[in-house]
Order: C-alpha cells, then sequence, then structure tokens
C-alpha cells in the first residue's frame, strides 16, 4: 500500500479541477487546495497571499541559518557602536 500525506484540508480531482479551476480557487477562499491524480497529490493550488507567506518564511528560515552560523564565528567578530550604525 503506497499512502501519500496530503497537506490541505480540501483536494480534488484532477479532472473536476479541470474543469473550473476558477470555481475552486473561488470555494477555498485562502485555503490550499491538494489536486489529486489518481488519488495522489499532483500538485497544490494556492493564492498568491499563501505563496507570499510560504516564500517569506523560507526566507526567514534562511536567514536564521546565517545568524547561527556567523554567531559560531565570533572570532572574527567586529566591535561597533550602535549609535553610528
Amino acid at each position: 500500500m503506497n499512502m501519500d500525506t496530503i497537506y490541505a484540508d480540501l483536494s480534488i480531482s484532477m479532472s473536476e479541477f479541470k474543469k473550473n479551476p476558477a470555481q475552486v480557487l473561488r470555494v477555498a477562499g485562502e485555503k490550499p487546495v491538494a489536486i489529486l491524480n489518481h488519488n495522489r497529490p499532483a500538485f497544490y493550488m494556492v493564492t498568491p497571499k499563501i505563496f507570499e507567506m510560504l516564500v517569506e518564511a523560507l526566507a526567514d528560515r534562511e536567514l536564521t541559518k546565517l545568524v547561527r552560523h556567523r554567531l559560531t564565528q565570533k572570532d572574527r567578530s567586529v566591535e561597533v557602536d550602535i549609535d553610528t550604525v
């Protein structure tokens, strides 16, 4: 048995989605929708607002990694006065 995790509360078959994608978007509102092909996730439909949130979260994650890495390099740090920055 092959089971896939679906990362959405809403899902629709590919054939139903193709009939009227705009209607699916209207019904979903701001919720992501899993588009299924043979009962397996083929792709997710998200609004621009959700996509922007995902991109920002990924950027924040990368920035956090960079900050943590730089904190391990205290020997390369330079002291500065916050009032002159």
